[in-house]
């Protein structure tokens, strides 16, 4: 090489390694480079079922999870045509009559979509009244009681499986559940507690603890809650089931490679968000903890199928958990998605007709594109094929989404799933400014899930809220520990709650506390002591810990002086 005088340069081996490295991590990102041995960078086909596999069993597959009715894609194509124009029809016909009172247009044509809160009535008491209020209940008491009664501690294996190792002590489990969940930490744990000790913590945590048994374990207390009646009283709809998810944020005080900078919540530090799914009934049945930066819609799918206890109908988020992508798969998958999308009055319309079309027939909203179809008929089956490796849970959403991004956006697959969200998410908006008790429904789910993450702010107190473990597996462990306390709780509530009306003999005081229930909440945490009891009962001092004598006659005056000649 030559410099600005022309006088050569010896070459410069270890800044071309920079460069050839910079180059390699760019490609194996965007998939142009893939690692046949990854689990990350694989090519994206690899994560898919077997090409071969599938062209064999592919109607196998469909009838097997009754997918049948999206083989055909023209069939799918006919339905939506018409389902998309009709709510086109429908919802510009109500704003033209008056009938949308809630819509209100500008002179520049853009609009403004209000919704009223839903009124409760001023008679009605929070459930706090219905709660203990001569004492507050032990959690440890909570975990025995509702063990009893749902055998959650049976789903704890050792990881062996080996039949001559037994069960879990119960006292040692229920004390790691707390350290973990309550972010106390096992070591603390063990030194804060009587009748166990640190070896017997410590053997819970290395060979019974994990995300999959903590994951059955939650699984039980929420069959048992099941089985209970007023649960039921939450459902708008007795025949559909109401989800919502929603990320809270989480400092971390090590260094760990899940964490995430945002200077927004933590300034120049790093930290996590905890991804949390919650029903109607107030059940939470799965969370994740994910980097504070990764974008929350890749985990909404992996989450409503990651377990069979609770079956999601109809699926709410915030903005961070939407993208049409999502959109596309969840309609596939049989599942409604009514995500709250901030500042929706800016997102495109797209309709299969032309927009001019749309103008001819005076509605107030319009397409601004029309819907590629070519695109998505194109990749019709390579998309059947991403449905049944899903249903097949062959490789997590998460990471089909993740590796299909990386590419770059003019990947056929993304481009046409994309656009075929595009017609789930249009039909969704008109069906959202038409419907009033629809936006009001999903505000409603929403405010739930976002006052189980105030619950999980008060249950894991521990290290100022603080995660302290370094890698996931540790921190899904601990989120998991807290949605079993969470859980059991709830539970709690219900249990105690079903008792008052079992012995109630007034009909008119048993109506009142239906009454409240169903306009309030079951998730109260108040009555119960998550930070254990102060024993102030009188006992012998067999002697004093401190030689008082001897520290009075210490000096340290000459220590002083020899401080002072060194400055």
């Amino acid at each position: 090489s030559l410099n600005s005088n022309n006088t050569e340069e010896p070459f410069r081996i270890s800044l071309y390694k920079m460069f050839l490295f910079i180059t390699i991590s760019d490609a194996i990102k965007s998939g142009t480079l893939n690692l046949k041995h990854s689990y990350r960078y694989r090519a994206f086909n690899n994560y898919l079922i077997d090409s071969t596999e599938y062209a064999n069993t592919k109607e196998i597959q469909l009838e097997r999870h009754k997918l049948m009715a999206i083989k055909d894609f023209d069939a799918v194509l006919e339905e939506l045509r018409g389902s998309l124009s009709s709510t086109y029809r429908k919802t510009s016909t109500n704003i033209t009559k008056g009938r949308n009172e809630y819509f209100h247009l500008k002179a520049d044509g853009s609009f403004i979509v209000t919704t009223p809160k839903l009124e409760k009535s001023d008679e009605i008491e929070g459930l706090h009244a219905y709660l203990p209020k001569e004492k507050f209940i032990p959690l440890i008491e909570v975990l025995r009681l509702i063990d009893r009664h749902a055998l959650f501690s049976a789903k704890f294996h050792h990881h062996s499986h080996t039949k001559s190792y037994k069960a879990p002590k119960h006292n040692a489990l229920y004390a790691s559940i707390i350290g973990y969940g309550c972010n106390i930490s096992i070591a603390k744990m063990a030194k804060i507690s009587k009748g166990i000790t640190m070896g017997d913590i410590d053997h819970i945590r290395t060979w019974y603890l994990s995300n999959d048994m903590l994951q059955e374990a939650n699984d039980a207390i929420i069959e048992l809650t099941e089985t209970l009646g007023i649960p039921k009283l939450f459902r708008n709809n007795q025949e559909r089931n109401h989800t919502a998810s929603d990320g809270q944020k989480f400092n971390t005080s090590v260094e760990s490679l899940n964490s995430g900078h945002s200077f927004k919540y933590f300034g120049l530090g790093r930290g996590v968000s905890r991804y949390t799914f919650s029903d109607e009934s107030g059940r939470l049945f799965y969370t994740t903890v994910i980097n504070a930066n990764e974008r929350e819609a890749a985990y909404v799918i992996d989450g409503l199928m990651h377990q069979e206890v609770v079956q999601s109908d109809i699926h709410s988020t915030d903005t961070f958990g939407y993208s049409e992508v999502v959109f596309a798969l969840t309609h596939l998958l049989k599942l409604v998605f009514a995500p709250r999308i901030k500042n929706f009055k800016e997102q495109q319309l797209y309709a299969f007709e032309p927009r001019k079309l749309y103008k001819e027939y005076g509605y107030v909203l319009l397409p601004v594109k029309q819907i590629n179809t070519a695109v998505i008929e194109e990749q019709w089956d390579q998309i059947l094929r991403m449905v049944i490796t899903i249903k097949e849970r062959r490789t997590t959403v998460t990471q089909l989404l993740k590796r299909l991004t990386s590419y770059s956006r003019k990947h056929k697959l993304y481009q046409a799933l994309r656009e075929f969200g595009r017609i789930i998410k249009t039909r969704f908006l008109l069906n959202y400014i038409d419907d009033v008790v629809f936006r009001q429904q999903i505000e409603k789910q929403l405010n739930k899930v976002e006052s189980a993450n105030k619950f999980s702010k008060a249950v894991f107190f521990g290290n100022s809220g603080e995660y302290f473990y370094a890698t996931k597996e540790e921190q899904d462990i601990a989120s998991n520990a807290l949605r079993l306390i969470q859980n059991s709780i709830i539970c709690w509530n219900y249990l105690y709650v079903s008792n008052l009306l079992a012995k109630e003999k007034d009909e008119e005081t048993r109506d009142k506390i239906i009454n409240t229930l169903k306009n309030g909440s079951i998730v109260h945490w108040q009555h119960i002591n998550f930070y254990g009891e102060y024993d102030f009962t009188e006992r012998q001092i067999e002697g004093d810990e401190f030689d008082i004598d001897a520290i009075k006659r210490f000096s340290i005056e000459k220590y002083l002086q020899k401080e002072e000649k060194s400055l």
